[in-house]
């Protein structure tokens, strides 16, 4: 596996890994687990060679989040990668992401500015704005992205339509269903910062969102078994819930029912050091 940290040698890697065979790109914060490896074993599926990037972006970082706390354990995460047979490790540093003079930021309205949007101003522009950087950088075939981030993926796959992103010739954007542990709650690098209590209480989360869904679908009002999942949380020890929404799937514009049009349940939630995010089909 080549690790790379400079644009230059990026230019000439991936040109030589085109050039074998379609690439794929696996965009990463680093502090990997099984999700991220799914992910991975997906893009080898999709692609003669998979690229990863790591790059703890700091604008997608809010003023009251803390960048300095975000784990990072590249010599642990390249190992992983290697193992899996990644061909290629894009780990560039902030200056060379963005050099001095850096002016340019990519927003993206509508799907960017509730739910999660609301609670962190500014993250989803960061988010834009690095992931089409990367498809620039690495010009992959195919970019996969996890579901767990569904407001994320959305984010992506509007900026990659409005911008000629994912046109033939283009990237490709593929999402992979959420990965969990055998207790449900779905896997994240926040899940580190939870005590041994607050790792069995957040499992209170995907069951509340099952019992939420199957509340739905069965004729129960939405507001009525939203309200519910809200309490169920509460009472299974999570501080405080951010939002519990049902969704349309692509828009997220917010939906008193269920219909034609797929719809998406999207939670956030709060449990010791750690905010949570899960989301399911409705």
């Amino acid at each position: 596996m080549q690790t790379i940290n400079r644009i230059d040698p990026l230019r000439s890697a991936v040109g030589a890994l085109r050039r074998d065979g379609p690439l794929a790109l696996v965009p990463t914060m680093g502090a990997l687990h099984e999700g991220h490896l799914t992910l991975v074993r997906e893009a080898k599926r999709q692609a003669a060679h998979v690229a990863v990037s790591i790059f703890v972006n700091p604008r997608q970082f809010g003023a009251n989040e803390d960048l300095a706390a975000y784990p990072r354990q590249l010599a642990r995460d390249a190992e992983l990668l290697a193992a899996e047979g990644v061909a290629l490790l894009w780990a560039p540093e902030v200056e060379e992401m963005y050099p001095p003079g850096y002016a340019t930021n990519i927003g993206v309205s509508g799907v960017s500015e509730r739910l999660c949007g609301e609670a962190r101003p500014g993250h989803f522009d960061g988010v834009a704005t690095v992931v089409c950087k990367l498809f620039n950088q690495v010009l992959p075939d195919v970019a996969l992205f996890g579901e767990k981030d569904w407001q994320q993926l959305a984010v992506i796959r509007r900026m990659a339509r409005d911008l000629d992103l994912s046109r033939p010739h283009a990237a490709r954007i593929v999402g992979v269903p959420t990965v969990r542990e055998a207790d449900g709650l779905a896997m994240s690098s926040r899940n580190a910062y939870l005590t041994p209590d607050e790792r069995a209480a957040a499992a209170a989360l995907p069951r509340a969102m099952h019992t939420a869904i199957a509340a739905i679908r069965g004729g129960e009002p939405v507001a009525a078994a939203l309200a519910a999942l809200k309490a169920a949380l509460l009472a299974a020890g999570f501080a405080s819930v951010d939002y519990a929404e049902l969704a349309d799937a692509e828009t997220l514009a917010a939906l008193d029912r269920t219909g034609a049009r797929p719809a998406r349940l999207l939670v956030a939630a709060r449990i010791g050091k750690a905010r949570l995010i899960d989301n399911m089909p409705a």
